[in-house]
């Protein structure tokens, strides 16, 4: 997998390109520092892979992920200082959103998400159960699994159906796509965040599409990195 770094800043192009050739299976196609020499390099270089800041002189992370849409794209991946930007981010259709310093762990998630993406992997449908029926539903109609006890619940604009599944192997289950966890007991889609709220102690709040609040955990805000 290809990977094209763009940060106006050498160190953080240097703390990328670090990581990334720890990585097995990763060639980093080239570095540019700054929004005009970013998108020359994606039509020069072909990367599979750009690893985006936003905060750039003259053409921002944003302006060049709207300039690359209009031809066959690379895989975003924003890495950024600014995390009130995380839900635009996603809505650009980004893979993922990491927070300066990108530690290794996180940004190795990132690319396992772009190589599914690039792979094309076809979504499965999850079971849910509403009384005796069970339903078959598709991944992008599901706003959230929530456990309560033993209990895992598959929450979407419709109704709420049982899970069959552990809240655990659904996160692992789901790891292709938009799933993220953001509390011990919630695993919400990405896809269905229609604000962000910070709180105190790190933590933030996040508004969903059928109106549910959310509160992102202190402990795994780092993890899911907006």
């Amino acid at each position: 997998m290809k990977v094209l770094i763009v940060d106006d800043e050498a160190i953080a192009r240097q703390i990328l390109r670090e990581h990334l050739e720890e990585m097995p299976g990763i060639t980093i196609a080239g570095e540019a520092a700054d929004g005009r020499s970013a998108i020359d390099a994606v039509a020069r270089l072909q990367p599979d892979v750009v690893l985006l800041d936003l905060q750039m002189p003259e053409i921002g992370g944003f302006a060049v992920a709207r300039a690359l849409a209009a031809q066959p794209a690379p895989v975003i991946i924003y890495c950024t200082a600014f995390q009130e930007h995380a839900l635009e981010g996603f809505e650009t259709g980004a893979a993922d959103y990491l927070l300066k310093p990108v530690r290794r762990e996180r940004l190795a998630v990132a690319l396992e998400k772009a190589a599914r993406l690039l792979a094309g992997a076809p979504a499965r449908k999850v079971s849910g159960r509403a009384g005796d029926e069970t339903y078959l539903l598709d991944p992008d109609e599901i706003i959230a699994f929530q456990a309560d006890g033993e209990l895992v619940y598959i929450l979407t604009a419709a109704r709420r159906y049982y899970a069959e599944d552990s809240l655990r192997a659904l996160e692992e289950r789901m790891a292709s796509s938009r799933f993220q966890r953001v509390h011990r007991k919630t695993l919400i889609n990405t896809s269905h965040v229609r604000k962000v709220a910070p709180l105190s102690s790190k933590r933030m709040l996040l508004t969903m599409s059928n109106g549910m609040e959310v509160v992102v955990s202190k402990r795994l805000a780092g993890r899911f990195a907006i």
